[in-house]
């Protein structure tokens, strides 16, 4: 019985998540209806209230579901890079261009911070400075980058991409802010090398 009510939790907050999500996507947070979102979904308002609070709520859970599977596609790249080196440039060109997508552009990087406030304080941004701090640190320990603050230079790396997406989502062309931003990023980057010829895993757009 328990498990029969687990599974109809997790089937009722999917649902929800899935209609939010394509509706955000298309129509943005604000024009999204709650009466619509739930009709969509074949479920009531007092199902969004219970579980997540309300429209806000939901907006959190969709965002969480987005950045889950960015940081799944970015541990992909890492792990299919030949040096950590690369890894750790292809992976953070890849959070760059992720601004470009859409759903990414409109939900995460428009709507999420208008309404949640600073993404520098949610739980994503989190794992990805903790994942570039292992990266850095992998690099350290390989002597391909100058001896730094692991944990200090990867806050200011994540600074530096959150801001660089943020700009490019609100670019009047978001295409060229994207070509500048990571153009941009590899120079800076790239002045952690201790061999500053080594500038590899630098994809063309």
């Amino acid at each position: 019985m328990a498990q029969k009510r687990a599974d109809m939790i997790v089937e009722t907050r999917g649902k929800l998540i899935k209609a939010a999500r394509e509706a955000f996507a298309a129509k943005g947070y604000a024009d999204s209806s709650m009466d619509e979102l739930t009709a969509e979904a074949g479920l009531t308002r007092g199902a969004l209230y219970h579980h997540f609070g309300g429209k806000k709520g939901l907006l959190e859970a969709v965002i969480a579901q987005i950045d889950g599977e960015m940081i799944e596609r970015l541990s992909v790249i890492i792990n299919e890079a030949s040096t950590t080196w690369e890894g750790f440039i292809d992976e953070s060109i890849a959070y760059i261009e992720m601004a470009l997508e859409p759903e990414f552009q409109r939900i995460v990087l428009l709507d999420g911070p208008a309404v949640l406030g600073d993404p520098a304080g949610w739980s994503s941004q989190n794992a990805c400075m903790q994942s570039t701090q292992r990266s850095l640190q992998k690099l350290i320990d390989e002597g391909t980058v100058h001896v730094v603050d692991a944990e200090a230079m990867s806050r200011l790396i994540m600074g530096s991409l959150l801001g660089a997406s943020l700009w490019i989502a609100n670019a009047d062309d978001p295409q060229s802010a994207s070509r500048k931003a990571v153009e941009s990023f590899v120079t800076l980057a790239s002045g952690l090398l201790l061999d500053s010829g080594k500038k590899g895993g630098v994809k063309k757009s």
